[in-house]
């Protein structure tokens, strides 16, 4: 059986930066499986002492090795009284803030929760109007201001366009539209009508039918969407479709969300708005 760990991740924030960090750590490992427990805004020495050592000695005395401890916490006492716990205790704040406080000249600010908040307002604002566009315009449901998008994703039903086009509006800010391609554009073996004076904006995704097949069978168990043949059809004409348009396209069947956003941004050399 695969060795099983628990890991926490601590923060004074929402805990998305251990979690992301750590996770980058932890994927080198193979072989291990980890129970992961995330415990946010953890806010000074006491919250670390009554919430976060009970838990995490608990899990020590249930089983071997000890706990793994990710934190991210600014305040020192609370980071000291964090060590007490016995785990291997893993601080991204005190193992890079202090070299970068030499390095600068300067003492950091220690300030809770900059890293995830809403200080930089305008910068928030383009997030969440990037949000909003985006889902305004899932699967086509608008032609209007279709000029602002940042791009504009197509490809068959349930190949990822929602999700990614999410992912890089609440990342990274982007303006990302969608628009399914169907079988009657595959029988005019044209783009989408609307689609045509916005071509500089198109990015592809396509997958494997087979993997098609398992997410329509979810979605429709069954029926002429989820059947193997039609998934390969369509694979197939919205494959040739992309390619006879020149439109640049990925695979989604084995990659990330993070990956396939981080491609299209690289591919259509669009900035990274935020972080």
């Amino acid at each position: 059986m695969p060795q099983r760990q628990t890991v926490f991740f601590i923060s004074d924030g929402t805990g998305i930066t251990a979690q992301m960090l750590g996770h980058s750590l932890l994927t080198q490992f193979e072989g291990l499986e980890f129970q992961e427990i995330t415990m946010p805004f953890i806010d000074g020495a006491e919250m670390v002492r009554s919430d976060c050592l009970p838990r995490i000695q608990a899990a020590m005395l249930a089983s071997e090795p000890r706990p793994i401890v990710f934190s991210t916490l600014v305040n020192v006492e609370a980071r000291a009284v964090l060590r007490e716990s016995g785990a291997l205790v893993l601080d991204f704040f005190e193992q890079f803030i202090v070299p970068l406080e030499a390095e600068l000249g300067m003492h950091s600010t220690h300030t809770i929760g900059r890293s995830h908040g809403a200080m930089d307002k305008q910068e928030y604002r383009n997030r969440i109007e990037a949000v909003n566009f985006s889902m305004a315009h899932d699967d086509g449901g608008s032609h209007r201001d279709l000029s602002e998008a940042d791009v504009i994703l197509v490809g068959v039903s349930r190949s990822g366009k929602t999700p990614t086009s999410l992912y890089l509006a609440l990342q990274f800010g982007v303006k990302a539209a969608n628009y399914p391609l169907i079988p009657e554009d595959f029988e005019r073996r044209a783009l989408p009508e609307v689609l045509h004076q916005f071509r500089d904006k198109l990015y592809g995704l396509t997958i494997s039918p087979e993997r098609l097949r398992e997410i329509r069978q979810e979605r429709r168990p069954d029926s002429k969407y989820s059947d193997a043949e039609n998934c390969r059809r369509e694979v197939e004409h919205a494959e040739s479709l992309m390619r006879r348009e020149g439109i640049r396209w990925i695979n989604s069947t084995t990659r990330s969300i993070e990956e396939i956003a981080t491609t299209i941004l690289r591919d259509i050399n669009l900035a990274r708005r935020s972080f």
